[in-house]
Formats: structure tokens, C-alpha cells, sequence
């Protein structure tokens, strides 16, 4: 059966269902575990009932667990193949050209934040369930897609839903790249808390997630210095604006698992203010932190043959002229040594004290290249592409595969296509995502069919 002319007949289904669940800003506002009917918020409850109702409308078996999670099922048997979406995404930080969640559609192409991550491959694993299903093939396993909910600020909901229903026996997350992604790093968060005064700094502001590379940093000053800032951005060819006493700097959004392709907003800042403080905020980002990617400033660099170098991204930092808050996340390989790792960052924070707070670690998650998931996947994905020579890979990015036992991040970012996830003017390419679809209905049918 060729699934990429079925694929085709559903491309004005799939756009429909994309654009309205685009159009809702899942951002986690916060979180309330009292709040028992929109624990992560009215918009992402929203996204949840919108999917649920979807399955239920089209004839598949649905649960909402908790309102934690959700799963639209079909087919039956004891072994569940899951299928592992998330519909929560990071905030629409930087310059878009339309609004982040207009989901305008130009040149084949859907702009929204979460287009890719993770909004966009979720409706084309739905769309490859309903292809199998339309066609009447008969399965041998019980097929889920499970609707995560909290995937980019701790994986609450997919925990929460593994605690009532049975963990997939082999599964795959579409939210990455193809071919297949059989590796992740470890991802590793902490904070750095302190108090420290000086007579310059009122307070210094920049980013909101420990995964998101910020782009913005603005700091209050209790001195005038304007000419010297102008100054700075002129010399150094940094984008910026001063109004009265408040400084700003504009960098550039990435993921944090690639924190080389952003420009860091709080180090751009720091590069300014190391010139005019002796703050010791300010020396310790600029001694461990400051434009450094690798971690060569923490002695915690460190490189694995399949899942490359550690990586380092400073997320965030809240300081309000007294007290201090910076956030740091890591991808680490599989031969990193945490626990010297950790005791080299406490020492660096002691120097200028500040108190280290371990925020989570999830270790990297491995399935062997070998493994007959492996290979079916990759053969789906080689027989509606034509791409047998590039490599399957490990990555930096986390993705809800590492959550089970016996899973792997598969698609849908084609080999060569620009990835903007977590960036500004983030986007899907329709005629990808059908092929992805297809891609998707196949691997069902070779994982699940009778």
C-alpha cells in the first residue's frame, strides 16, 4: 500500500486540524496541582479537549487522564505501540513576522510557534492512525497517540499519565529529526542563587526557560551610562536601545540543546557591565559562563564518539539589586561523569556566593542502532524518501522517547531543512508533514499490524 497518495487525499484535513490547534498559545503560565480541571492552564486543557474530542468525533477509543495527559487509541491487543506527542510549547520569545499564533499559512508553509515542536508532527501522527484506521487494517497491538502536556517545563503530564496507564512496550516520539534519533543526551538543570548590592546595577532581567537560548536582556541602572553604553554597541555590533535608566540588549533565540546557533542576550549584557562593576554576579558569569557553549570554563568539557559534546546554555537570570537567580541547563553524553560534573560547579558558585540548587537531571536515554525498532522505523522512513545514506544519529534535544523503556525520536524534520524549534518564526512545510504521515502509517502497520 503506498500511504504517501493516501497521505495526499488528507492534506486539507491536516491543515484544518493544525491551524486550530496552532491557534491556541499552550504556554505554561503556571502550574497548579490544585487546580484539578486545568492543572497547566486553561490554554493547554483547551489543546487537550480539542484533541480528544477530534479522536472521539472520528471513531477512535479516547482518555483523559487527570488532565494530565490524554491518549486516542485504536486497534487491540496486549502490547501497546505508543506514539508519544506533546501539545505544550516554549513562549514566542524574539521578532516574528506575524503574530506566534496567527498559524498564517504563505508558500506551502504554516508559521506558529509550535509548528514543529511539537504541534505539527502530533496532527500528522493522528492523520497516519485515521489512514490506518480509514483503511481498515487489522492490528496486533493496541496503538496510542499520547497527548502530553507539560513535555517542555519538567514532563509532569507524561509521568502522571504513566502512572495510571501501562507504559508503552515500544514507541516513538515524532519531535525531532529523520531518519531516527536513537540517542539523547542527558539534560541536566540547576540554579545558582545568591545575594549580593553594588551601587551600579538596580536590577538585570533576561530569559524564562532553562531550554530556550534568550534573546532579550534588560538591565536598571542607578548611574548614567548612556555614552559608554552607545558606545559598546557600536564597537561590538550589538543590537540595543537605551530609555532613561533602563539598558537593553537583543541577542538571538535557540534551543539550548544547540547553543551555538543563538547569541546569548545575558552574556552580550555582562560584556558591557564587567566593564563598570566589580559585582560578583556579574565576574561569575563572566569567569564560568560567558560565551561558552562547551563548558571549557566549568572543566566539565567532554566529548562521546555517537552522542558528540557536552553543551551548556544559561537561561535565564532574575536579579533585583539584592537577590539573584540564574538558570543553566546542560546536555550532557552518556561517558560525562555527573557527579565530579557537579562538584566543579559548586566550587565555581562557593567562589563568588552563590548557592548551587539542582533543579532535575534526566540521564540520556540509548537504543541500539540494532535494535529491530530501529531498523523497521528506518526502513518506513527510507521507503517514502529514497533516502538510504544518511545516518541515524543522537541528538541534544529531549524528547518524551526518553521516558520509556524501548523508544526513539523518529521525524519529522527532514535531513537538510532549517530547524527553527524554539525560535522566532518557527514553521512547517505542508508537503513534509504529509510525508511524514506516511511515514507514520507505514511504521504502525510494520510495528502493529497483523
Amino acid at each position: 500500500m503506498n500511504w504517501f497518495d493516501i497521505a495526499k487525499e488528507y492534506e486539507e484535513e491536516y491543515i484544518d486540524l493544525v491551524k486550530k490547534l496552532l491557534k491556541i498559545p499552550t504556554v505554561l503560565e503556571e502550574y497548579d496541582p490544585e487546580n484539578k480541571t486545568a492543572p497547566f492552564g486553561k490554554d493547554i486543557k483547551k489543546a487537550l479537549d480539542f484533541m480528544l474530542k477530534t479522536g472521539e468525533k472520528d471513531g477512535f477509543s479516547v482518555k483523559n487522564v487527570d488532565n494530565y495527559a490524554g491518549h486516542i487509541e485504536m486497534g487491540k491487543g496486549e502490547e501497546v505501540l505508543g506514539i508519544l506527542g506533546h501539545l505544550d510549547v516554549v513562549p514566542a520569545g524574539g521578532k516574528w513576522h506575524n503574530l506566534p499564533f496567527s498559524a498564517y499559512e504563505a508558500n506551502g508553509k504554516i508559521y506558529a510557534r509550535g509548528a514543529m515542536d511539537d504541534k505539527g508532527p502530533t496532527i500528522a501522527a493522528y492523520i497516519a492512525m485515521k489512514m490506518v484506521k480509514d483503511h481498515g487494517i487489522k492490528l496486533n497491538k493496541t496503538v496510542r497517540l499520547i497527548l502530553g502536556t507539560d513535555e517542555e517545563s519538567g514532563m509532569r503530564g507524561i509521568k502522571r499519565y504513566l502512572e495510571s496507564e501501562k507504559m508503552p512496550d515500544i514507541g516513538f516520539a515524532p519531535d525531532a529529526e529523520f531518519p531516527l534519533i536513537y540517542a539523547e543526551k542527558g539534560i541536566y538543570s540547576f540554579n545558582l542563587e545568591g545575594e549580593t548590592e553594588d551601587d551600579l546595577i538596580k536590577s538585570l532581567e533576561a530569559g524564562e526557560r532553562y531550554n530556550v537560548v534568550p534573546d532579550e536582556c534588560v538591565v536598571v541602572l542607578k548611574k548614567n551610562k548612556q555614552k559608554e553604553f552607545i558606545q559598546y554597541l557600536q564597537d561590538t555590533k550589538t543590537h540595543g536601545r537605551v530609555n532613561n535608566d533602563t539598558y537593553t540588549v537583543f541577542g538571538k533565540n535557540a534551543h539550548a540543546a544547540w547553543p551555538h546557533l543563538g547569541n546569548n542576550a545575558i552574556y552580550l549584557m555582562v560584556n558591557f557591565l564587567k566593564q563598570h562593576t566589580k559585582n560578583p554576579l556579574i565576574q561569575f558569569i563572566d569567569k564560568y559562563l560567558n560565551a561558552d557553549h562547551l563548558g571549557k570554563k566549568l572543566d566539565i568539557e567532554i566529548f562521546d564518539r555517537e552522542m558528540k559534546e557536552l553543551t551548556v546554555n544559561t537561561g535565564f537570570i532574575h536579579y533585583d539589586g539584592k537577590s539573584a537567580k540564574i538558570g543553566v541547563n546542560i546536555r550532557y553524553p552518556r561517558n560525562y561523569d555527573f557527579a565530579k560534573g557537579e562538584k566543579k560547579i559548586i566550587k565555581a558558585a562557593e567562589e563568588f556566593k552563590l548557592t548551587y540548587k539542582l533543579v532535575g537531571n534526566s540521564v540520556p536515554h540509548y537504543i541500539s542502532p540494532d535494535d529491530e525498532l530501529v531498523k523497521s522505523l528506518h526502513e518506513a522512513y527510507s521507503k517514502y524518501t529514497g533516502d538510504h545514506d544518511t545516518k541515524i544519529m543522537s541528538i541534544g534535544g529531549g524528547t518524551y522517547a526518553r521516558i520509556l523503556k524501548k523508544a526513539v525520536a523518529f521525524g519529522p524534520n527532514l535531513p537538510g531543512n532549517e530547524d527553527l524549534a524554539h525560535q522566532p518564526n518557527e514553521y512547517l512545510v505542508i508537503k513534509d508533514m504529509i510525508i511524514a504521515a506516511s511515514i507514520y502509517a507505514e511504521s504502525i502497520v510494520m510495528l502493529a499490524g497483523e
